[in-house]
């Protein structure tokens, strides 16, 4: 860049845009020189990233995550951070972000020579990054040794530890008494014995395992980070969350699902259940497993899925006492059969995001009824569980913020036509709207689907495994004016979809 005189042109009104930022931009803006250049950054993770991290304080009406958010706004209008091409169509209009590339060579010099970011890659050198960084990033390509590690950070310092690709034991140490944000999201080769000291991080704030699929279990020590307020297990093979996470009431986000477990590791693990502890197994070098992590896989996995179902549907069992977690906000992934019903929804008055799965039938009227209580929820999405279908028209008074519905199954019969619930037409807010059906039966077009064309805010509409009546489709120039996506499913006769333009 130094050697072309245009962009170092570009440079340096780049620079005055940074230089420009207000204090609280600069120190979030900086902070995306973590992630690699060839990442999407959800919006999401930086939001609740920032949080941790005490970029943000509540005010007023607004808590600091909300106020997080709006920093982010705050980025992309600056055009420092750019939406992602595929974002667009958010509930929240957009939900990742991009960084250029000669913005983002400007936050990596900015963040090195502030001494905020410490950054582990291909080629880095002993010397040329030592200091005492609050944030350091660890790129699958970085091929040191703990040596070199151990001289390169200073780590009782460290305040985060993100790392991309496969992990190593020592990237996180119990001496990392400041650790307020670990984020190992797709982090290949973590085992369930590397994070088994975890609770001893007793500052942590934020914590994500999120793509992690050789996790199988949480310590009992997690109920000992009594300071947490995110936890992110999504896409890990956990399907039992312990009972000592009732300890963390200032927990907000728990997002819980797992990766189901082939049949073929079912077996796997069922024979090395009573010697896992006695012989090394085959492939145990390659992940860094040991005995205990295969009884672990066989006790906390693979067992209970077996024996009860747990985790078929892809969410977790939550102990009873979740109950008394008033913090939470959102709650993603819920096993509501394997957790024992629906009545813990109940207590947590302040939930604004809820995933649910195997829902039966003879427990739709109380999960209705659960729903109509939650004022804040704004986005829910419902799945039931194997050979029941779900009729939802129980829900007499849904929540007026709902923007965001996903409904797997709707239960109606072969003959009749059937019908969306009568509380869809009340959803004004709604912006994101999809829903699975059976796969026999028919819906009209002046029923079932135009019904839902008054919605003034329906950007989104996804409707799976339809069979239409009617060849065509006729959207009137009054119906889905806020319509930007349209996506119908098995429509095997359908061949014109029409919009009237106003």
């Amino acid at each position: 860049m130094e050697m072309n005189p245009k962009l170092t042109t570009i440079r340096t009104v780049l620079m005055k845009s940074f230089d420009g930022l207000p204090y609280h931009l600069k120190s979030c803006f900086l902070y995306t020189s973590i992630f690699s250049e060839d990442r999407k950054l959800e919006r999401r993770r930086l939001v609740l990233r920032w949080t941790a991290e005490g970029y943000s304080k509540e005010v007023r009406d607004k808590s600091a995550e909300e106020v997080s958010d709006g920093y982010f706004m705050e980025l992309i209008g600056t055009s420092m951070i750019l939406p992602s091409q595929k974002s667009f169509h958010s509930i929240k209009g957009i939900d990742s972000c991009q960084v250029h590339d000669l913005i983002r060579e400007i936050s990596i010099s900015k963040s090195v020579e502030e001494n905020l970011v410490l950054r582990l890659d291909k080629g880095c050198k002993l010397n040329s990054q030592q200091g005492s960084a609050r944030h350091l990033a660890i790129n699958g390509n970085w091929e040191g040794e703990q040596s070199d590690f151990e001289r390169m950070v200073d780590i009782p310092r460290v305040r985060s530890v993100t790392v991309f690709g496969k992990w190593r034991p020592f990237f996180m140490s119990v001496k990392m008494r400041m650790l307020r944000v670990v984020d190992l999201e797709d982090t290949t080769g973590l085992v369930d014995h590397h994070i088994k000291h975890i609770g001893k991080l007793l500052h942590l704030i934020y914590l994500s395992l999120r793509g992690c699929k050789d996790i199988y279990h949480l310590p009992d020590s997690i109920g000992n980070l009594i300071q947490l307020q995110t936890l992110d297990i999504r896409g890990t093979s956990i399907v039992i969350l312990p009972r000592s996470i009732v300890k963390l009431r200032k927990l907000q986000y728990l997002g819980c699902s797992n990766k189901l477990i082939s049949s073929q590791r079912y077996l796997e693990a069922c024979m090395f259940f009573c010697i896992g502890r006695c012989i090394p197994c085959e492939g145990m070098e390659k992940h860094d497993s040991n005995q205990r992590d295969v009884c672990t896989f066989t006790c906390c996995a693979a067992i209970p899925v077996l024996m009860s179902g747990y985790g078929n549907g892809g969410g977790m069992r939550v102990p009873r006492g979740i109950r008394t977690m008033n913090a939470l906000h959102t709650l993603q992934g819920v096993d509501l059969l394997a957790s024992g019903g629906i009545a813990f929804l109940r207590n947590i008055k302040g939930l604004m995001g809820l995933r649910v799965v195997r829902l039966q039938e003879k427990n739709t009227s109380e999960f209705c009824a659960v729903v109509s209580s939650l004022n804040l929820l704004e986005s829910l999405s419902v799945t039931p569980d194997r050979g029941h279908e779900l009729l939802l028209d129980g829900i007499s008074s849904p929540p007026s913020n709902l923007r965001n519905l996903k409904l797997e199954v709707i239960r109606y019969s072969i003959v009749c036509t059937p019908k969306f619930p009568e509380w869809l037409k009340k959803l004004e807010n709604l912006v994101k709207l999809k829903i699975g059906f059976g796969t026999s039966g028919q819906v009209e077009q002046d029923g079932a689907i135009r019904a839902l064309g008054n919605l003034p805010n329906l950007a989104v509409l996804r409707l799976d495994v339809i069979y239409f009546n009617a060849e065509d489709l006729h959207f009137g120039a009054e119906e889905f004016r806020s319509l930007i996506v349209l996506q119908l499913g098995s429509t095997e006769k359908m061949r014109l979809v029409e919009y009237e333009l106003s």
